[in-house]
């Protein structure tokens, strides 16, 4: 019940309400009584002076008991609002108005008189009553008979017992009830005032829940929009805590569909990685154990032949275990590239002379075209070697004898662009966005025993690595071209 935030709020807000009535409460009948002892006090200042002078308690400078005896009587039938009390100059009461055995001080302290008699009007100025040990009460106090002649105090308490008795019975019928009333108004009010705006303030963080749940209960892989509200937002912190939970949870379903995407990969290259191993291996281990099993039969171009069929598997093996190598490297996060000034011109002259003559053998001519007294780029010289020996290797195996292989450089501001192109037999466009992907060789182009299909993507690694992008043009039947672009030293 109590486990949304609403709830805790109104649970909250109906406790503080219930404390400040209470104290409310409080604060208003100790003010009242407050109030009331002071009217009371300075209403009734004179009270006991007056007692002296109109009911005559003075004959000829003494105080007449007879007189005193009959005001105590008076007053208890006509006033029981107030008890007097007559008093001796060390507080000891000598009598009084009350009723017997009501009375449990002996005595009552003088400073409260002494003060009332010197004119300190801070009222209420409280007294002891001698009707209780601890309670003290409003009073008038007169000095008797004379202040020149001093034997003793008249000494009038304010609220006698049967006035506090009628009082509580106030209380307790009208000003409770009508305090209660209040209070109990004043709360329901505030408490229904404070529901309606806590509804108002949490809605939003409401909505904020219900799409947390709704994401959490699809596994985090469906991205829901958060309302927060018709309004403009008002970009507070639970405007911000939505767009950052937005944000979130992008980033989140973007992460879990590239590991989706990296697992199925992964999956798709153990496969097809134990598949361009099995057939090798397989083919290595049949001619191995024909000649193991017919060492003594075979003639001597027969184990010629078996071997050298063996060894090209056993290089095909051996190369695909490199370029897996070399293409798990060059994805590692942590590879820098080595940048240094490299001559892109000697470079290229340099890998293709390492190529001529396989090209020459398949009857493929290999060229270089334009100018190449080219400005130093800056580049990885290995890595870029790798990549312009996987760019020509891969047009020699694609390219038909008589063909044409032609690599062409150009300069562009402060860049220089490098091309291989071909004539082969082409690319077809549905293939094109794939070339780059590990194992993957285009339709029509079958396997030579020597290529696994990671040449353009150990190079598109590379190329990315040095911050550029290498780029692909190609016709079926008319041929292919490769372009990249490298940062010159060139001011």
């Amino acid at each position: 019940m109590f486990h949304t935030l609403y709830a805790r709020l109104s649970l909250a807000l109906g406790g503080l309400l219930l404390l400040v009535g209470i104290l409310f409460a409080v604060f208003i009948v100790s003010a009242t009584r407050h109030h009331l002892q002071e009217v009371n006090q300075r209403f009734n200042r004179e009270l006991a002076q007056n007692l002296v002078a109109d009911r005559n308690l003075v004959q000829q400078g003494r105080l007449d008991e007879a007189a005193l005896k009959e005001t105590f009587h008076h007053y208890m039938v006509i006033n029981p609002s107030i008890e007097i009390y007559l008093l001796d100059t060390a507080g000891m009461i000598l009598a009084y108005s009350a009723e017997p055995g009501k009375v449990k001080r002996r005595s009552v302290s003088l400073g409260p008189i002494r003060r009332f008699l010197a004119g300190d009007g801070s009222f209420p100025l409280l007294g002891e009553d001698p009707r209780s040990h601890d309670r003290r009460k409003a009073f008038s106090v007169t000095p008797v008979p004379s202040a020149e002649t001093l034997d003793g105090y008249l000494y009038v308490i304010l609220r006698g017992e049967e006035f506090d008795n009628l009082d509580t019975l106030i209380q307790q019928s009208y000003f409770l009830r009508l305090s209660g009333w209040a209070v109990t108004i004043s709360l329901g009010l505030g408490l229904l005032l404070g529901l309606v705006l806590f509804r108002l303030l949490t809605r939003r963080i409401e909505r904020l829940g219900r799409t947390m749940d709704v994401f959490r209960e699809s596994n985090f892989t469906t991205l829901v929009h958060c309302p927060l509200g018709k309004k403009p937002p008002a970009d507070d912190e639970i405007d911000r805590l939505g767009r950052t939970f937005e944000a979130m949870a992008r980033r989140i379903t973007d992460q879990i569909q590239a590991l989706t995407e990296k697992d199925s990969l992964r999956r798709e290259l153990v496969a097809q990685v134990s598949h361009d191993l099995r057939t090798p291996l397989a083919s290595l281990h049949g001619y191995l154990e024909t000649l193991r099993m017919k060492e003594g039969s075979l003639q001597s171009a027969q184990r010629v032949e078996y071997l050298d069929v063996a060894l090209r598997h056993s290089t095909r093996l051996r190369r695909l275990v490199e370029d897996l190598f070399e293409l798990a490297t060059l994805e590692a996060r942590d590879l820098r590239p080595s940048i240094e000034p490299v001559s892109l011109g000697d470079l290229v002259q340099d890998v293709v002379q390492k190529y001529r003559l396989a090209a020459q053998c398949k009857g493929v001519r290999l060229e270089l075209e334009g100018a190449w007294d080219l400005p130093f780029v800056r580049a990885d010289i290995g890595l870029i070697e790798r990549v312009l020996e996987n760019l020509i290797d891969n047009a020699i195996a694609h390219t038909p004898a008589s063909g044409d292989i032609s690599i062409s450089t150009r300069v562009q501001g402060r860049t220089v662009t490098l091309q291989v192109s071909d004539t082969g037999s082409g690319i077809p466009s549905e293939d094109l966005p794939r070339i780059f992907d590990r194992f993957f060789q285009a339709t029509g182009n079958s396997r030579d025993g020597q290529h696994a299909g990671l040449g353009l993507a150990i190079a598109k690694r590379i190329i990315e690595l040095h911050g550029s992008s290498i780029r692909v043009f190609s016709r079926v039947g008319v041929g292919t071209a490769f372009s990249f672009s490298l940062p010159s030293e060139r001011e």
